[in-house]
């Protein structure tokens, strides 16, 4: 049954679509067979049908089976929009415009009961049914985005705080850092202005050690000569 749905909504290529009205067209005998469609009496069923964007490129086989299968769970008793749909799409090669061609599926589907209130009621049913997978999907969409982006958005606001707290970190440890370094130098100032007093000090002791003691030697030297 799935895969009768997809040939029903899965809509063919323009190549397939030429070929099929090639030969219709080359095959004159399916023109005389077209049946000749009955007038449908005016009616009126509010059928609700959302917005729909134009397509762009294939659609998802994924997402195509699963809203399929809905409809195929869902498929109602009879002749209905369903059945009345392939009655359409067997019509499909043939050489006429839609007018003719819903029509003429039409003239079939009366014989097996169908009337234009039923077939545009089972169409609102499957219309729902496709609204509420796409209520089901939303709501799945929204625990997603919670899940693997609100998340994910929430875990990047943590991580840009912690770097922002590091980076106050290395900013007050570099500040601490430039006044350790200033006080490195301050330290190897006094050293050197230290060192250089001892030396001078030492300097100072020495040259007056040496003037002493000199003194003292030369007084010895004497007493040596002249003290005898």
């Amino acid at each position: 049954m799935l895969k009768k749905l997809k040939s029903l909504f899965i809509v063919e290529d323009d190549s397939d679509k030429k070929s099929a009205s090639d030969k219709s067209q080359s095959n004159p005998e399916s023109e005389s067979k077209t049946p000749v469609p009955e007038p449908v009496p005016e009616i009126e069923v509010n059928i609700e049908i959302p917005e729909i964007k134009d397509p762009q490129g294939k659609p998802d086989p994924k997402f195509v089976d699963i809203l399929l299968k809905a409809i195929e769970k869902n498929n109602m008793d009879g002749f209905d929009y369903l059945e009345y749909k392939q009655s359409l799409q067997s019509l499909q090669g043939m050489a006429m415009d839609d007018s003719t061609r819903y029509k003429s599926a039409f003239a079939m589907a009366k014989t097996m009961g169908a009337t234009p209130a039923k077939l545009l009621k089972s169409a609102n049913h499957y219309v729902n049914v496709l609204k509420k997978e796409q209520s089901k999907f939303k709501e799945a969409l929204v625990n997603q985005r919670k899940s693997q982006i609100q998340g994910r958005e929430a875990k990047i606001k943590s991580v840009e705080t912690a770097i922002q707290e590091k980076k106050a970190q290395i900013k007050k440890l570099m500040q601490e850092i430039e006044k350790k370094e200033k006080d490195l130098d301050k330290l190897k100032e006094e050293i050197n202005k230290s060192a250089a007093k001892v030396e001078s000090t030492n300097e100072r002791f020495h040259l007056a050690f040496n003037v002493v003691m000199g003194q003292i030697a030369h007084d010895v030297e004497k007493m040596k000569e002249f003290l005898k």
